[in-house]
């Protein structure tokens, strides 16, 4: 009977510690991080805040050097994009939104890089060979765009996306997802 209740309270303990440990992770600083601040402080501060409650998550990370990079705080923004993907194993779709941020800089040699970064990971990957022709066909490069796409749609005829990002890039839409 004893050690039953030695092991009831233990076990209390535990759920109690670990439930203050999740009550005390940090919430972020909420609206005050930007409230009455001008424009570019504000726009910083909350930079700094989603950066520090990203928790090292790469597609976050990535989001945030997004915004530095296209405001034109590139080596911020560059530097999260090579945080993000050095160090860990990074994903395939780690690589194809920094190529999207590069794209939508205009930088499409820097695109290109980080998208065949991304099919290098996988290169049976159908999906990447299908985001990765269209892209091509994008910037005026149709041969290899078109053989990506037919790698892709061997493998799987039937993906309607295939299709779609194949008419997106060619009439010019940008892309969806």
């Amino acid at each position: 009977m004893r050690a039953r209740l030695v092991a009831v309270i233990a076990s209390s303990s535990l759920l109690l510690g670990v439930s203050i440990g999740f009550a005390a992770k940090y919430q972020g600083a909420g609206i005050d991080v930007i409230r009455n601040k001008p424009d570019k402080e504000a726009a910083l501060a909350a930079l700094t805040e989603a950066e520090h409650v990203a928790n090292g998550g790469s597609w976050e990370l990535i989001a945030v050097g997004r915004v530095y990079y296209l405001s034109g705080e590139k080596a911020r923004g560059q530097a999260l994009f090579d945080y993000a993907t050095t160090g860990r194993k990074p994903d395939g779709a780690d690589f194809e939104r920094i190529a999207e941020v590069y794209a939508e800089a205009g930088e499409n040699d820097r695109a290109s890089d980080s998208y065949e970064k991304m099919l290098a990971l996988d290169p049976k990957d159908d999906s990447s060979q299908a985001v990765v022709g269209a892209w091509y066909i994008r910037i005026g490069q149709r041969e290899k765009g078109d053989a990506l796409l037919a790698q892709a749609m061997q493998r799987r005829r039937n993906s309607p996306w295939y299709y779609v990002r194949a008419a997106e890039s060619l009439l010019g839409v940008s892309a969806g997802r």
